[in-house]
């Protein structure tokens, strides 16, 4: 898609990479309509009411644009993945990427392209083994999330919808995800690895993972998994130790695998205890250059922004 004022609909949107790639695209030029969960009460043209619980959608408004982009689901590592919490996330996925797939199949203009998430979760734990787009699914919970998740743009597929799942790897933003919540410590010169800090971190600027997003709309033909992670992945020690470095505090903390577990069970094991060697394999074979490929630049341009 080589023009720049595009129609492209988003739906999870209110989140810090939603938001950053709706005020990406429209200062592109491109016409953005955010889907929301209540009934729009300004701009009609750049609001789409939808509800995945109860599988409603405001088709019409889909009706002609170009690009449909799915970042819904609740935050994977908000709460302890009780039983009750493992269904929130799975619903919010797997329901929202259903309903979107066959509403804009059955659209009388189907959109060309549908980027859906998904998440480098999809390879399970892996230490040693560099992995890309053509290894397998891993083992786990959140690898069988992430396979269900992307199984479930299947009707967009069959209309014929040029379909490419987003597997996206640890998003640095100082606003938002590990990097946030790791600052105020580290910042305190209280900076600590996890556990053995071996697990593998592959991570992506916020600025990187737009201009992928704009890439894959714009400049590409890609279809199916593609990997948004940087092509420098680190250890959960290399990460600390690097930041510490770009604050110029000391890095001597450790804490240990027991008390991440005790305090966050399961889910602590998969994010923080786990991780995955992940390259972007199809991203650089088709052309796209990484703005920060440095984890240590990286790092520089968050805190200083």
């Amino acid at each position: 898609m080589k023009k720049s004022n595009l129609s492209i609909a988003i739906a999870g949107s209110s989140g810090l990479i939603g938001q950053a790639l709706v005020d990406a695209l429209r200062l592109r030029g491109c016409q953005v309509k955010q889907l929301i969960r209540s009934h729009p009460q300004k701009d009609t043209s750049k609001e789409v009411y939808w509800n995945p619980i109860s599988g409603h959608i405001e088709r019409v408004g889909l009706e002609g644009v170009d690009v449909v982009i799915n970042l819904a689901g609740a935050n994977i590592g908000d709460k302890r993945w009780s039983p009750a919490q493992k269904e929130l996330l799975f619903q919010s996925r797997i329901k929202s990427t259903i309903l979107l797939s066959k509403t804009i199949a059955k659209l009388k203009k189907p959109p060309g392209l549908f980027l859906s998430a998904s998440a480098i979760g999809y390879y399970g734990n892996n230490l040693e083994t560099e992995l890309d787009e053509s290894s397998p699914a891993g083992e786990g919970f959140l690898a069988n999330l992430c396979q269900e998740w992307e199984s479930a743009t299947g009707e967009a597929e069959k209309r014929g919808i040029r379909t490419v799942h987003l597997r996206t790897g640890v998003v640095l933003d100082k606003q938002g995800s590990i990097l946030a919540k790791q600052l105020p410590f580290f910042k305190l010169g209280l900076g600590a690895y996890l556990g053995s800090g071996k697990q593998q971190i592959s991570w992506i600027a916020l600025q990187d993972w737009i201009a992928a997003c704009e890439h894959l709309i714009f400049n590409s033909d890609l279809t199916g998994a593609v990997n948004l992670t940087a092509p420098n992945p680190v250890t959960n020690f290399e990460f600390g130790k690097i930041l510490a470095k770009v604050l110029r505090r000391p890095y001597k903390l450790h804490i240990p695998e027991c008390l991440i577990l005790w305090l966050y069970g399961e889910m602590g094991r998969t994010l923080l205890l786990e991780g995955a060697k992940i390259l972007p394999h199809r991203l650089v074979e088709n052309g796209f250059e990484f703005r920060y490929p440095n984890l240590f630049l990286a790092l520089q341009a968050c805190i200083s922004k």
